[in-house]
């Protein structure tokens, strides 16, 4: 019963002093001369990180569509389910240059940053019609990204952010033409495939992107 007892202190002497025990430090008075993105800037940074989610979960979509055994289609899979990764990756590029340009702070609502991205669709009814999707989806992120160059460059602004607009266009137009080809590439021949071979055509392209 000793033990018992002892043991149960372990827990409840912490649970009592835990309060006292915090470190409370006070507000660091960080200068804020530094931070020179405009507000428009901003915003179309933060909603960006946004559509790279909504892509990420739409590609995720897409991958497990593929992985259904009603559809089967491996090679679907594998290469939408990579793309998701990117689009992950592109956004926590994001939200990793904003916090380097200080503008992701402490009292910013992180869940309305994100703001719970779903998916576009759930179901396709081809491979085609998917790689057609996904041709629409980068497209509109392209024309999202030019929006916030256009946005961070304007002469007008009262700070035109070179850095910003560098980066943006070595960093993410580029793999974005790049992806938006290699996707009408894809379109192209699976669609000479099927129209010869039907969704045999469709089984042989899958078993090449594998």
């Amino acid at each position: 019963m000793k033990h018992i007892f002892l043991f149960s202190l372990l827990f409840i002497v912490p649970a009592i002093y835990a309060d006292e025990l915090h470190c409370k430090l006070p507000d660091a008075q960080v200068p804020t001369d530094w931070k020179t993105m405009v507000s428009d800037c901003t915003r179309k940074m933060r909603d960006q990180v946004n559509m790279e989610l909504t892509a990420a979960m739409t590609y995720l979509a897409m991958g497990s569509h593929f992985l259904q055994d009603t559809v089967n289609r491996p090679g679907f899979a594998k290469f939408f389910l990579e793309s998701a990764s990117e689009e992950r990756q592109h956004a926590l590029k994001l939200m990793e240059y904003l916090l380097m340009r200080g503008e992701l702070t402490t009292h910013v609502e992180f869940d309305k940053l994100i703001d719970n991205p779903r998916p576009l669709a759930t179901s396709w009814s081809s491979g085609v019609d998917a790689l057609r999707a996904a041709l629409d989806l980068e497209t509109k992120v392209t024309s999202r990204i030019r929006d916030i160059i256009t946005t961070c460059e304007e002469p007008n602004n009262k700070y035109n952010d070179y850095h910003l607009v560098d980066w943006l266009t070595a960093d993410f137009l580029d793999e974005q033409y790049k992806g938006q080809r290699e996707l009408a590439g894809k379109i192209s021949t699976l669609s000479k495939m099927m129209k010869e071979h039907g969704v045999l055509g469709e089984f042989l392209y899958d078993k090449n992107m594998l």
